[in-house]
Order: C-alpha cells, then sequence, then structure tokens
C-alpha cells in the first residue's frame, strides 16, 4: 500500500481541533502530509504535534489574509484545501433571530467561500490541487437540522458542482456529506435518547458514524490516486438516504 499516501502534499484544514477535523489532521499527518491547521480557540485542542496550528476566526477577512500569507511564506503553494469549519443553531424557522441565520450563513458558507476563492492562486501554483468541503446530508434532505443549516450545506454543495467545472483541470474540488457523526458539534441530539433512537431507525447501519470514517474519505479524496473523481458530493451516511420503509 505504498501508494496509499499524501507523502509531498501541502495542507491547509480549517477546523482541524475537534471531531472531523481532528481526525481528518490526524489522517493526512499518518499519510505523510504536512499540515496547517485552523482553529477558533487552541486553548484546550488536542494538538498533532506533527501539525502546524494557527488560531484565529475564519470568518475574519484580517485573518483569512494572514492564513494564506503564512501558507505562502512556508509553502509557496497549497496542494490540498480541507474547509471544514462550521456550526449549527437547531430551531424552527420561525423562531431564529436574524442575526442568528446570518452568523451561520457566515461561518458556514461565506467564510468558506472567500477563503476558497482566495486561495486559488496558491492552489494553481501545486499543479495538482484538490479542494475538499465538509457539507451534510443537511444539504439534501430535511434532517430537522434547522433549515438555516440546510441551506447553507446545499450552498456548499452546489459551489462545489461549479468550481470542479471552472478550475478542472488543475483543481479538483469534491464535496463530502456527513450524516449523524460522534462530535462534540452532534453531542447535544445524541444524548437525547429518543433523538438518537429516530436516527439509528433511520441508519441502515444501525449505529451513528466516527469521525476517522469522514477522515478517511477526505484522505483519499486529496490523494493523486483519486485524481479523476471532481465534482462529487460523497455521502458518509451509513446509508440513511438510501432507505425508503
Amino acid at each position: 500500500m505504498n501508494f496509499w499516501t499524501l507523502q509531498g502534499k501541502k495542507a491547509l484544514i480549517t477546523g482541524g481541533t475537534k471531531g472531523i477535523g481532528k481526525a481528518i489532521v490526524d489522517e493526512f499527518v499518518g499519510l505523510g502530509a504536512e499540515v496547517i491547521a485552523v482553529a477558533r480557540d487552541l486553548s484546550l485542542a488536542e494538538k498533532n504535534p506533527s501539525a502546524q496550528y494557527l488560531e484565529g476566526d475564519i470568518t475574519d477577512p484580517t485573518f483569512r489574509q494572514q492564513l494564506l500569507y503564512k501558507t505562502k511564506l512556508d509553502w509557496g503553494m497549497l496542494h490540498v484545501l480541507v474547509n471544514n469549519v462550521g456550526t449549527n443553531v437547531r430551531k424552527k424557522f420561525t423562531e431564529y433571530a436574524e442575526e442568528e441565520y446570518r452568523s451561520l450563513f457566515e461561518t458556514n458558507l461565506f467564510a468558506m467561500t472567500e477563503l476558497t476563492r482566495a486561495a486559488h492562486e496558491l492552489l494553481v501554483k501545486s499543479g495538482n490541487a484538490s479542494v475538499i468541503n465538509i457539507a451534510s446530508v443537511a444539504g439534501s434532505v430535511d434532517v430537522q437540522s434547522g433549515p438555516p443549516y440546510g441551506m447553507t450545506k446545499a450552498a456548499i454543495i452546489q459551489l462545489g458542482r461549479h468550481l470542479a467545472v471552472e478550475w478542472a483541470p488543475v483543481i479538483r474540488v469534491n464535496t463530502v456529506s456527513p450524516w449523524y457523526i460522534r462530535t462534540p458539534l452532534t453531542e447535544p441530539v445524541l444524548s437525547q435518547p429518543d433523538r438518537l433512537e429516530r436516527i439509528l431507525s433511520r441508519t441502515p447501519m444501525g449505529r451513528v458514524g466516527k469521525p476517522e470514517e469522514v477522515a478517511g474519505l477526505v484522505a483519499f479524496l486529496a490523494m493523486d490516486q483519486a485524481g479523476y473523481i471532481t465534482g462529487q458530493n460523497i455521502l458518509v451516511d451509513g446509508g440513511m438516504t438510501c432507505k425508503g420503509l
């Protein structure tokens, strides 16, 4: 399996200290990539000793500039960008305050859009780049996670399709859409027995996913072996979206 590697790849991963993001950082480092990971708060972060970490808010334009400036200084190019930062506020649609859903769009969609656009030059310089955006099955079907969250994830999926066409053949763009994965973000839901029972009843695999099961797919999409895969939205959902009765 010597070919199953990210050796020599330089990767920028946002939201890289918790849940899925941490698992992606660990997977990339384990496969030989050089990693710069970003998180809003590093004070309690479980860091991978082989990765670099930057603390900052990806919604802040100044921080995004600093992040890409460091990437340019350190590497001069970028092989992989993983847009993983995301958050949610779960309510009924009529209960959201305007500032709440605007904040969700800023964090989940607008920040990653601006970072991806600004990273284009560095991605092109690598000559063989991959952008992987973490969306959600909520971008494809209703999972009662709140309409604004699903709206942002649907937009991410569609952005991936457009950029896959516009940026080919040098930059591949794919989307990964998880179902419920056991992370700090989903714990408030999974800790409710009735909600967990409903989630599992909709999941043919009969269990919640693990962060490592998402990270493995992200790593594959970043590899040269995935070089003919672009514009896809791949669901990591234990079969949930296939299930009827």
